[in-house]
């Protein structure tokens, strides 16, 4: 008996050491712009999450020129896209406001050896970890409409 209990927890922490070794991994995703800049992909994104339904929630950050008011900087371009689709925001909002603090859903978009990438959360994994109605509009509909904004901008 008492090797069963241990073959048991044995087995349960390799698993769990396996799960916290792998999630920073798939916690966020990378895709390769089919645009050669960083500037051109931001753009092009930017018009998809609009023509998807969308909205871009407030302006397109550049984070080289906020580092640079701070007196620093960094040798590669990067921009950050805050987007929002306000009646999942409701429907998530209204029953788990707490996700509030994960809203409005960002991607980075920036150069990375010679490419340029764009970089969100995974939301399938994300709806799933959270469950209830954040798994069904996170995991589901959020992730659908996102695959369907990259399928213009990405390779």
């Amino acid at each position: 008996m008492k090797k069963i209990v241990f073959s048991f927890l044995a087995g349960a922490a390799l698993m769990a050491l396996g799960i916290i070794t792998m999630m920073p991994g798939m916690m966020i995703v990378e895709h390769e712009s089919k645009y050669s800049t960083v500037d051109e992909t931001t753009k092009a994104l930017a018009d998809s999450i609009k023509a998807n339904g969308w909205s871009v929630a407030g302006k397109i950050r550049n984070m080289n020129k906020t580092i640079q008011k701070h007196g620093l900087d960094f040798n590669r371009e990067v921009r950050i896209i805050e987007l929002c689709k306000a009646d999942y925001a409701k429907d998530m909002i209204e029953t788990n406001p707490e996700i509030s603090t994960m809203m409005p859903c960002a991607w980075g978009v920036y150069e990375k050896d010679g490419k340029v990438l764009i970089s969100a959360m995974n939301m399938g994994l994300m709806g799933k970890m959270f469950g209830g109605n954040i798994a069904k509009v996170v995991g589901e509909s959020v992730a659908s409409d996102e695959h369907n904004i990259l399928k213009a901008v990405i390779k």
